[in-house]
């Protein structure tokens, strides 16, 4: 495992996208243990602050393709360094609001459109690019790990914060430590080390990005891989935002749900792991077809069980190994239907997909709380959308891997 990145230039470029991707995806997986604390401060109530969760959950889709189009023009560079600051700016100024709107323009908008502009589509565009063709599947699944280990890190540590110090003082934390990011982005963008390993990959030439776009949405197997990653949004968004209230209805503490949120973390780098190493041997759509059926399965094994903390912690390792673990197969998809020219900007428009789904599973997550009492339709719901996303992605048209 690992073989293809021990070039030191690839190691640097993967490890330095990787450090970014724990840090603006493990500050905005924690967002969830916010929720409680906010409401009692400021009395705001469930289903605005889940309005902002939800606008958030969108916003980070939405500023994918836009961050990846301008990575593939003007480089990565100033699309990451933008992003950490505006997240730094969104965590920053939420203590200083008090109503939904003023929530739904810091944590919803600005920490979202920051986390988002220093995630996947720029990461992950911005190494493919720079990395041999052999190198990037294994790479994609060590950055996609990265963000999953922020979660395990970032979950318990921001908990353990608000209980010491408060939900306030926690996000100018959370803040400070987007800022202390900057440094990473010399290695990955046009000063970093791994630039004579782009010279191994030149861009081919082909169609411009406005023509590479209506392509892409003309391709029948790429509609199909953003429906099925839709899916991934609404059961991912809906988990990390009412995970805690689910625990919380149980009558569990709420170290349950931040070391759920951290084992969800924790098992998502083992599986992105997996993942890079498996799309590498199988094909990418029967991949993610296996994965949203576990889903599917692992969801009405929980409804079944006994409401317990350890139930929790082995549903949450179940879910952690395919959490995020869709976006290697998903975005080696999308290079081998266009290339890597505008990988950013088309894997950006999928992950819009996914995001659009997130916006539905935070919003809908807070009115079926509030209008039935608990969370039964989102289950049900999360069920038949896994097991759609399941059967959608196997028409895809992928080329069998060929073995030597």
């Amino acid at each position: 495992m690992f073989q293809s990145l021990r070039h030191p230039g690839v190691m640097t470029v993967t490890l330095a996208a990787a450090g970014i991707l724990m840090v603006t995806m493990g500050i905005r997986q924690s967002f969830g243990l916010f929720i409680n604390p906010i409401d009692k401060a400021t009395g705001m109530g469930i289903v605005s602050i889940s309005f902002a969760m939800a606008v958030g959950q969108l916003a980070w889709g939405a500023i994918q393709p836009i961050a990846g189009a301008c990575s593939d023009r003007w480089g990565p560079d100033r699309v990451l360094a933008a992003g950490l600051v505006i997240l730094a700016l969104g965590c920053a100024a939420t203590p200083f609001i008090g109503t939904g709107l003023g929530l739904t323009i810091t944590m919803g908008l600005l920490a979202n459109i920051g986390s988002g502009a220093g995630s996947f589509s720029t990461l992950i565009g911005a190494a493919a690019q720079r990395l041999p063709a052999n190198a990037r599947g294994e790479a994609s699944g060590l950055i996609n790990a990265g963000g999953s280990f922020g979660q395990f890190v970032f979950a318990p540590l921001a908990q353990k914060l608000i209980q010491m110090v408060g939900w306030m003082s926690t996000l100018w934390v959370l803040a400070l430590a987007a800022l202390l990011t900057l440094p990473l982005i010399r290695k990955l963008g046009s000063g970093g080390a791994a630039r004579p390993a782009a010279a191994a990959t030149p861009a081919a030439p082909g169609p411009g990005l406005k023509q590479a776009v209506k392509d892409a949405l003309r391709d029948r197997s790429y509609l199909l891989l953003n429906l099925g990653f839709f899916t991934c949004g609404f059961h991912i968004a809906f988990l990390v935002t009412h995970l805690p209230g689910e625990i919380d209805l149980c009558g569990l503490p709420p170290s349950v749900a931040s070391w759920s949120l951290a084992l969800i973390g924790l098992a998502n780098i083992f599986g992105s792991i997996v993942a890079g190493s498996c799309i590498a041997r199988y094909r990418s759509k029967h991949v993610l077809a296996l994965m949203y059926g576990s889903r599917a399965l692992l969801i009405i094994w929980y409804l079944l069980m006994p409401k317990t903390d350890w139930v929790f912690y082995l549903f949450a390792i179940g879910l952690g190994f395919t959490w995020l673990a869709t976006v290697p197969p998903t975005a080696g998809i999308v290079g081998k239907l266009f290339g890597t020219r505008y990988l950013a900007t088309l894997f950006g428009l999928t992950l819009l997909s996914h995001q659009i789904g997130g916006f539905l599973g935070a919003w809908l997550g807070g009115i079926a709380l509030t209008e039935f009492g608990d969370y039964s339709w989102m289950w049900y719901a999360d069920i038949a959308l896994a097991l759609m996303a399941a059967l959608v992605n196997l028409p895809i048209r992928e080329a069998k891997i060929q073995t030597a």
